[in-house]
């Protein structure tokens, strides 16, 4: 915790469930046992997949301020900000966790801009990518997976859209007990702000539609990745999670 840098790297599209995860990222950051964690959330780190983003923007500024990197708008610009806490990390002998809640077309980019400028580093030894979802890797161009397979550390660990299977499962269908279990203003505010966004955007004009997230309830599955990076998979599903970090 003292040297690593946990990156967060959001694609944003089609799902709406990227929007959630960022919301239970805020959550678990606020916990005094990791408010000393080095992370970056990254939003727009989608690959080869069609479809419409969905900006996560406001939220992003209302939960992390200024402290997170924008791969859509300017993805040459968000890899210098990346490019500038990892060598950071690296040369402190730290790390690179990052959680792919999404594809790993910038991780290859990031893994390529650290060959290129620091030799020393062995990405096999040194970067640990953690990917849960098929589908994820189904859209990251072919040329991309298969160079951050071979020359990182590649976990693919179980999807976190189930229960039981080993990675909690945040993905629930009519959960609106946060509403009463959240009593902190920030952490509500963040929610609220969330699942709105969420509903504004789901299913809409081609978007896919998140049938959790139509059915009132939360997916923020691609939290199962930063649950393993910092240890808590024994987490069962949502409700666990708010039970345990609430505020």
């Amino acid at each position: 915790m003292e040297k690593d840098l946990l990156l967060v790297q959001m694609d944003c599209k089609t799902d709406v469930d990227d929007i959630h995860t960022a919301a239970a990222l805020y959550t678990l950051m606020s916990q005094p046992d990791f408010q000393g964690v080095n992370y970056l959330p990254v939003a727009g780190t989608y690959g080869v997949q069609e479809g419409l983003y969905v900006s996560p923007n406001e939220l992003l500024d209302v939960a992390f301020g200024k402290k997170w990197a924008d791969a859509d708008a300017d993805r040459a610009k968000a890899l210098k900000e990346v490019m500038k806490k990892a060598k950071k990390a690296l040369n402190s002998g730290g790390d690179i966790w990052i959680a792919e809640a999404g594809q790993s077309d910038f991780s290859a980019l990031l893994i390529q801009e650290i060959q290129k400028t620091m030799s020393q580093i062995k990405p096999s030894e040194r970067i640990h990518v953690v990917q849960h979802s098929n589908w994820n890797e189904k859209v990251t161009s072919e040329e991309a997976l298969a160079f951050v397979k071979a020359t990182a550390d590649y976990h693919k660990i179980p999807d976190g859209n189930a229960v039981g299977n080993g990675s909690p499962g945040f993905r629930t269908p009519g959960y609106t007990q946060w509403q009463t279990q959240l009593s902190d203003p920030k952490q509500l505010e963040v929610w609220q702000l969330a699942v709105k966004i969420g509903l504004e955007y789901n299913g809409v004009e081609g978007r896919y539609n998140n049938e959790a997230v139509a059915e009132n309830g939360l997916d923020f599955s691609d939290l199962s990745e930063v649950c393993y990076i910092l240890g808590l998979e024994e987490i069962k599903d949502t409700e666990e999670f708010f039970g345990r970090f609430a505020k």
